[in-house]
């Protein structure tokens, strides 16, 4: 009598990559990249329903690279490693500077399920006054002939009274196409992949810049998920890092009174509060000693009991 084959715990499925010719550069007209950027988020929603997913770490290394981009609209050369530290090596309640910042706009953006209210507190401090949360419902209610459409014309509305305001459009443009695709929280995706010049534009050169980002986010946000951007997954991403941090005790030690290592220390606290609000919210358990005591939580972030 033959046995089954016990499979090994941890070992998922291999996702498919995006294929090849959905971020083609050829034939980019209006019709041929609405229909690429479709089916780019087709293969997303089949990405993200995914069991073995973590989708809070996926949306939150999203939140990461789009932060990057923000911060070059924003004429800043910050890379991911300095947009992480300036967050994350500043106290809770100081102000992380302007790198920082948008980092947590965006990480507060993508930690909670889309609201008007929600996504007014990861704008605080932008354009204030002038984007409320009632503009913001306005956004979220955008219509248009299709998700695309509606990011589209929610860029083009923040933008036109706000012209600096970049990391709000954006935001606010990925919260209004994760609405129309069904999805209860911000995925980052079209601040992934919109130029400089793209945001400068407006009607249908707009749409047409948005549908191509829609493909290239896609190109950068699958790869995240798929490890090695080949369907196997392995050490780096969001995934085994999931894994990884549950298996493994957290026994980091910062001597009191060390002023060498005071930083170390707090950004071991802010990745590790990080690293388990994502942990829970995904369905996984908490590191053992990793987000149990009080104050251990990204800098400039609210208690998880904060609304």
């Amino acid at each position: 009598m033959s046995t089954a084959r016990a499979l090994p715990v941890g070992d998922p499925s291999p996702l498919p990559p995006l294929p090849g010719w959905i971020g083609s550069q050829s034939l980019q007209d209006l019709e041929t990249m609405a229909f690429r950027s479709g089916a780019a988020l087709a293969h997303l929603a089949f990405v993200a329903a995914d069991a073995d997913l973590p989708l809070a770490l996926w949306r939150d290394r999203l939140a990461l690279a789009a932060a990057e981009v923000c911060a070059g609209l924003a004429g800043r050369r910050e890379g991911q490693g300095a947009l992480r530290d300036a967050l994350h090596l500043t106290k809770a309640g100081d102000d992380p500077g302007p790198a920082g910042r948008i980092l947590r706009q965006w990480s507060r953006a993508v930690a909670r399920p889309i609201s008007a209210a929600g996504l007014a507190r990861a704008l605080e401090g932008i354009a204030p006054g002038r984007i409320g949360p009632e503009q913001i419902a306005l956004c979220l209610d955008t219509a248009g002939a299709g998700p695309v459409d509606r990011a589209a014309r929610a860029i083009e509305a923040v933008l036109a009274g706000n012209p600096r305001a970049a990391t709000a459009a954006l935001i606010l443009g990925d919260a209004v196409l994760s609405k129309a695709t069904g999805r209860d929280h911000v995925l980052p995706l079209l601040s992934l992949a919109l130029k400089p010049r793209d945001m400068a534009r407006s009607g249908d050169a707009l749409r047409l810049a948005c549908h191509r980002a829609v493909a290239g986010g896609a190109r950068q946000a699958v790869p995240l998920a798929a490890r090695g951007g080949g369907g196997q997954r392995g050490p780096g991403d969001a995934f085994g890092a999931g894994a990884r941090m549950e298996k493994a005790p957290y026994r980091g030690r910062v001597r009191a009174g060390d002023p060498r290592r005071a930083g170390g220390g707090n950004l071991l606290r802010g990745l590790c509060g990080a690293v388990s609000r994502a942990a829970r919210a995904s369905g996984y358990g908490i590191p053992h000693g990793v987000g149990r005591q009080g104050g251990v939580r990204a800098a400039g972030d609210a208690p998880a009991d904060a609304g």
